[in-house]
């Protein structure tokens, strides 16, 4: 029942037949068959198994699967001359096994971790609940989930709600329902019985209904039951969050495409390389078998697959991406799922809640005036500003600008406002020791008042020595002591008022009633005003000044919550007083004198508004979403920089009436132009989430209670708040222990550096990768001895790589990384300038390392120095003896040229890690030591390369030995280039990709540039060539002593093994 609200107790109970003794057990019997248990349903995780297998869903996970499988296939089957050869065979399939893993550990871990979200709502469920039914004696206590439609329930101070009710009966003066969780106001409700007519009314606007899983927080009432399980206001979030399916992540989206695209040219080189061979499959090499020969040029593919696959990359974006949570963890943002750090990078709109984020969540007063004179039935009034915007008691009272020492006498009534606030107040101040912070213990607006008190000091109490405990309420205590507290004559709201009998803690007479309340509930009541301490008749025009004065601070840019104060000097005997009748109250407050009124707001955090700026200049948009209305929302947007001072937010702001209302089309065009939607349902959060994400924006959502969780559920990003509820942190995908919009920024720009360096080392790793398959494609190619083995290829991919890799994850930000906009999510992680850039970069590392192999068999003076034919035609060595005279054929075994070639790769990819400190900023603007982490990280990686090359154990394993002075001259000389050659690259990127895309009034300078480009460019250039012509010259003699040897013509096509 959907509309309980806008019957009458008498309409409720006569639709669920029931009496004023409860419904007949029959009945109880025919409504749980229609309606159900009072239970939400369990949830069904997925099994193990399940989550297991979804790990292995991913092409790139796949293809290394594939590739282990065959790998160890081949193992098994291959003939291994020793038992070395035999282990180091199963080493690859083993360790891709182990990375694979290790991987869907991680992700059935991270999985596991994101349930429970609907689970989480079951805590609220109350266990026990208080009903009425007929043939029953008196109110009976029953488990909460057999309670039905039309059961008459009580409720009291402390209960949980255990099912949707409609008020029929209010016992104690007022009722107030604490129902944070379902709406985000932290402020509790105050309810009553009267019919809500409004059919379309907010929760917030139900008065008389109270909700499942909200708490009384003061009074006693009765109420019928018309909303059980699935069918409460919780119910519904919970099925809404049931059917909200979580998409993939950016990065996810982009390593899929990535894996096809890998899988695709995997499979278009593996089928190329054993094609082209297939007219040697019969070579006398492989005892003229077909099948032998097919199986040895298939392991070749399978050996060039292994080497396009970056085997690393799962493991060190995994390892980038718990950096990055580390980080934001210092900065008090907790992420829940690896994946949400990139995509922090990538969003494009913040919807934010108010209360809490934007806000402090903690009111407190900011202005306050009393009576300063009166003239010719006129009054003027003296205002003052109160410093502080939180519930710490330090500020300061200033007029005009000059500070106010309370305590001087210069203003009499201050001392009686101060008074007032302390005695006429429930609520105290205590100091969180974990936290260092101050808490509210009671209401929020009473807090405030108790807050207030404490920055007047009107009675200047020493605070010197006092503990910060002692701090918070030490000036309350003081008036406290002053006046003893008879009775308090509770709020209700037909007078909107509360008041307190006191009489002087001193004894003799002097009793006073102290009042508070709405300032037109209160001044109906006054008959005087305190002017320099004396009392003053109240005319209708000074009643009507204060009530304009209150008018002004309600609207416009404060838009305060006002109180007046008072006093009524010559109270009622207490005999003569009947205190359990609340209708009498209203006699009881009359002769009221007029003392002050105090405005107060939950403020703006202070940092907010350059956040909001930071935000604007980074091209993301805010939208502020709020239950609260819309006038104190937007006062609110104005003071953080969301509307300007005199914007016309006409368009830009909506409640969720005025958003139902537009038909969708216009609400999909307000969804683009909105920054503001106020008195909101949590369906009106998912609603504006699905028109921004079909919009193409990455959303990110902020919620602390029950009802955001489906917002934060289908939102990229849902983004809860420390301080709410298991529920919406068990949904975010990330938590912000200090509740702080600020924080939500600082995680933006994080989640923007880790992309960043995330293409770093994805660059790194493929570029790496591109050159391995280029060194294998050219030692099929040419037909020479293999310059690489695969157990080499995996520990350069996994150990060699992989710390540089990781270590990229720690560069430094770009200086305007928060002054570009968001990149798109449909952005391709490998645009074509940067495939450009790993065919370049990966060819030369490729031509590198078969050239370190190639230049000790035919250059090294201390080498074999053999014809170009002769390594070419290398497997023919023991069959036509007459063409390798005076030549051992042992020499092509010979672990040098590999010793050599791993050398060249591993250092060549040192120096490219370097290049990779930034995508485009040359190492002149970025030196290698602005991320220690890396340089750290390549020297570890050539350490571990001098132990598998230096340790004569390892380097058996490994297959290599170890080098000379010279040679490792001849290894560097070949590496360096690499960095001249990324540098060309960089800045062509610089002043040629990246400029076309400059706004237009960049053009014109970056026109002027262009010539003076190409002239750098080409000296570059020349450069490179340059150092290549210095590299080799040396051995023109050489070469074409090699290459014109042998006994027949040279074919570069003609390969044989």
């Amino acid at each position: 029942m959907n509309d309980a609200h806008t019957k009458s107790a008498d309409d409720l109970l006569k639709f669920f037949s029931v009496g004023p003794d409860g419904l007949t057990e029959e009945q109880v019997l025919e409504n749980r068959a229609k309606y159900g248990p009072n239970e939400l349903p369990t949830e069904e995780g997925k099994k193990l198994w399940e989550l297991i297998l979804e790990q292995f869903d991913d092409l790139l996970v796949k293809i290394l699967l594939l590739a282990a499988i065959v790998s160890f296939v081949l193992a098994l089957f291959e003939e291994h001359d020793d038992q070395t050869s035999a282990v180091t065979a199963f080493v690859e399939p083993f360790v891709i096994l182990l990375i694979l893993i290790a991987n869907a550990t991680v992700g059935v871990w991270q999985e596991r971790n994101a349930e429970g979200a609907i689970e989480a709502l079951k805590e609220y469920e109350p266990e026990m609940a208080k009903v009425i039914r007929e043939g029953k004696h008196g109110i009976q206590m029953i488990r909460a989930n057999e309670l039905v439609p039309g059961d008459i329930v009580e409720v009291s101070v402390g209960d949980k709600i255990p099912a949707d009710m409609r008020l029929i009966k209010i016992y104690s003066t007022t009722i107030r329902i604490d129902q944070s969780i379902l709406t985000g106001e932290s402020v509790s409700v105050i309810k009553h019985t009267d019919t809500v007519p409004d059919p379309r009314a907010v929760n917030q606007d139900k008065k008389n209904c109270i909700f499942s899983g909200t708490n009384v927080a003061s009074g006693k009432a009765r109420g019928i039951v018309f909303g059980t399980g699935l069918n409460t206001e919780i119910g519904k979030i919970r099925t809404e969050m049931a059917e909200t399916e979580t998409d993939r992540t950016p990065l996810q989206q982009k390593l899929d495409e990535f894996g096809e695209q890998l899988s695709k040219v995997i499979s278009i080189i593996c089928v190329a390389v054993w094609a082209i061979n297939i007219g040697h499959f019969n070579d006398p090499a492989h005892g003229g078998s077909w099948i032998k020969g097919a199986i040895y040029y298939f392991k070749i593919a399978v050996a060039l697959a292994v080497a396009a696959i970056p085997e690393g990359l799962p493991a060190v974006i995994t390892t980038c991406l718990a950096l990055g949570t580390r980080r934001m963890a210092k900065k008090n943002a907790i992420v829940r799922s690896l994946p949400s750090v990139e995509t922090l990078g990538c969003t494009s709109v913040i919807c934010s809640d108010k209360t809490g984020t934007l806000t402090t969540n903690q009111m407190s007063v900011s202005k306050m005036f009393i009576a300063d004179k009166v003239t010719n039935d006129d009054i003027a009034f003296t205002e003052f500003t109160v410093t502080g915007s939180t519930y710490e008691p330090s500020g300061q009272v200033f007029h005009h600008g000059r500070h106010v020492n309370c305590a001087s006498g210069d203003y009499e009534a201050l001392t009686e406002l101060a008074t007032i606030c302390a005695m006429c107040n429930d609520s105290a101040v205590d100091f969180n020791e974990t936290k260092r912070v101050y808490e509210k213990v009671g209401e929020a607006t009473e807090t405030a008042l108790v807050v207030l008190a404490e920055k007047m000091n009107v009675y200047n109490t020493n605070k010197s020595g006092l503990s910060p405990r002692d701090l918070g309420n030490v000036c309350n205590r003081v008036i406290q002591q002053k006046w003893k507290k008879e009775f308090t004559l509770e709020f209700s709201r037909d007078r909107k008022s509360m008041s307190v009998y006191c009489v002087p803690s001193s004894g003799g007479s002097g009793a006073k009633m102290f009042v508070k309340g709405a300032p037109e509930g209160v001044l109906n009541r006054c008959t005087h005003v305190r002017v320099n301490g004396q009392k003053v008749p109240l005319t209708p025009k000074m009643t009507q000044r204060i009530v304009d004065q209150c008018v002004q601070y309600g609207t416009g840019r404060d838009t305060l919550r006002c109180l007046a104060l008072g006093t009524i000097d010559s109270p009622p005997q207490i005999s003569s007083m009947n205190l359990e009748d609340s209708a009498q109250f209203t006699h009881f407050e009359r002769d009221i004198t007029f003392v002050g009124v105090v405005g107060m707001l939950d403020p703006p955090r202070t940092e907010v508004l350059k956040s909001i700026q930071e935000c604007r200049l980074a091209g993301i948009r805010v939208i502020m979403i709020t239950g609260d209305n819309k006038n104190t929302a937007e006062a609110i947007g104005r003071r953080i920089g969301l509307f300007g001072e005199e914007e016309d937010t006409t368009g830009k702001a909506f409640t969720g009436r005025e958003f139902d209302d537009l038909p969708p089309e216009q609400q999909s065009d307000a969804c683009r132009r909105a920054k503001l939607f106020a008195r909101v349902e949590p369906a009106h959060k998912s609603k504006i989430v699905e028109f921004l994400q079909s919009h193409g924006e990455i959303t990110a959502m902020t919620g602390d209670g029950v009802n955001d969780a489906p917002a934060l559920k289908k939102a990229e990003i849902g983004i809860a708040m420390g301080s709410g509820t298991a529920v919406a942190k068990s949904a975010a995908e990330m938590v912000l222990a200090d509740d702080n919009f600020s924080t939500i920024v600082s995680a933006v720009e994080e989640g923007r550096a880790i992309y960043n360096n995330m293409k770093q080392f994805i660059r790194y790793l493929i570029s790496s990768n591109v050159g391995e398959v280029v060194s294998i494609f050219l030692v099929a190619a040419l037909g020479i001895p293999e310059a690489l083995i695969p157990v080499q290829l995996l520990w350069v991919n996994l150990v060699t790589d992989g710390l540089p890799a990781t270590a990229l994850g720690f560069n430094p930000p770009d200086l305007d990384i928060m002054d570009r906009p968001p990149r798109s999510a449909s952005e391709s992680l490998i645009s074509k300038w940067l495939f450009f850039r790993y065919l370049a970069v990966g060819s030369y590392v490729g031509i590198a390392t078969v050239g370190a192999s190639m230049w000790w068999f035919l250059l090294y003076e201390d080498g074999p120095q053999i014809s170009y034919y002769q390594l070419t035609h290398w497997m023919r060595c023991e069959i036509e003896p007459e063409n390798f005279v005076d030549l051992d054929c042992a020499v092509f075994e010979d672990t040098h040229p590999n010793a050599l070639s791993l050398s060249v790769l591993v250092t060549i990819e040192m120096a490219n890690a370097v290049n990779s400190l930034s995508e485009n900023q040359s190492l002149l603007v970025m030196p290698p030591w602005s991320n220690v982490w890396l340089m750290s990280a390549i020297a570890l990686s050539m350490s571990l390369h001098f132990i598998i090359l230096y340790v004569d154990i390892l380097a058996t394993i490994f297959q290599i030995t170890p080098l000379n002075f010279t040679e490792w001259m001849a290894v560097l000389k070949i590496s360096f280039p690499v960095i001249l050659l990324d540098e060309i690259l960089k800045f062509f990127a610089r002043n040629y990709i990246d400029g076309e895309s400059l706004p237009s009034s960049k053009q014109s300078v970056f026109a002027k540039t262009r010539m003076r480009s190409v002239i750098t460019v080409t000296g570059l250039v020349c450069i490179w060539l340059g150092y290549f012509y210095w590299l080799l010259s040396p051995y023109v003699p050489q070469l074409v002593h090699a290459i014109g040897r042998g006994p027949r013509p040279l074919h570069f096509n003609h390969t044989e093994f």
